[in-house]
C-alpha cells in the first residue's frame, strides 16, 4: 500500500516519492499513474516521462493551481491538458474521479476520521480489507 499525508497546500512534492514507493512495493515500474490537478507541474510530468510512466494528470480546477504564478501552465502541461480532452469520457483522469475520490469521501465523511497520519494508515487498511472482504 502507498500512501503520504502532507500538511503542505500542494501534494505536488509528493507525487515523485509516491510513484517510488509504489515501484518498491508492487516490484515494478507502474505502467500508469492517475493525479488530481493538484499534482500536476512541469516537473512531475518531466519526472514520469523520465521513468516511462503514462501521466494522466488532470490540469485543471487546482484550488491552488500554482503557487507562484496562479497557474497551471508549460509545455507538458499544456499537453496534457490537450491529451485529457481529446480522451473526453474514457481519460484515464475519469476514472480516478469515479473510483478513487469517492473512497476519500467514505473515509473522511462517513467514517469521521481527519487527516492525521496514523489514523490515515489505519483507515486506509480497514478500507481496503473491507473491499477485499466484501469482494471474495
Amino acid at each position: 500500500m502507498t500512501h503520504a499525508l502532507t500538511q503542505r497546500m500542494s501534494g505536488r512534492p509528493q507525487l515523485v516519492p509516491l510513484v517510488n514507493h509504489a515501484r518498491v512495493s508492487l516490484r515494478h515500474t507502474p505502467r500508469e499513474v492517475s493525479a488530481d490537478a493538484g499534482y500536476c507541474s512541469e516537473a512531475n510530468l518531466a519526472a514520469l516521462g523520465e521513468r516511462e510512466i503514462k501521466a494522466y494528470a488532470s490540469t485543471g480546477r487546482a484550488k491552488r493551481p500554482a503557487e507562484v504564478t496562479g497557474r497551471i501552465s508549460g509545455a507538458l502541461t499544456q499537453k496534457m491538458g490537450q491529451k485529457l480532452k481529446r480522451a473526453r469520457h474514457r481519460s484515464r483522469d475519469r476514472l480516478r474521479i469515479q473510483i478513487v475520490d469517492p473512497v476519500f469521501g467514505q473515509i473522511r465523511q462517513a467514517r469521521g476520521f481527519q487527516a492525521v497520519q496514523a489514523e490515515q494508515v489505519l483507515i486506509c487498511t480497514a478500507h481496503d480489507i473491507t473491499k477485499l472482504a466484501k469482494a471474495s
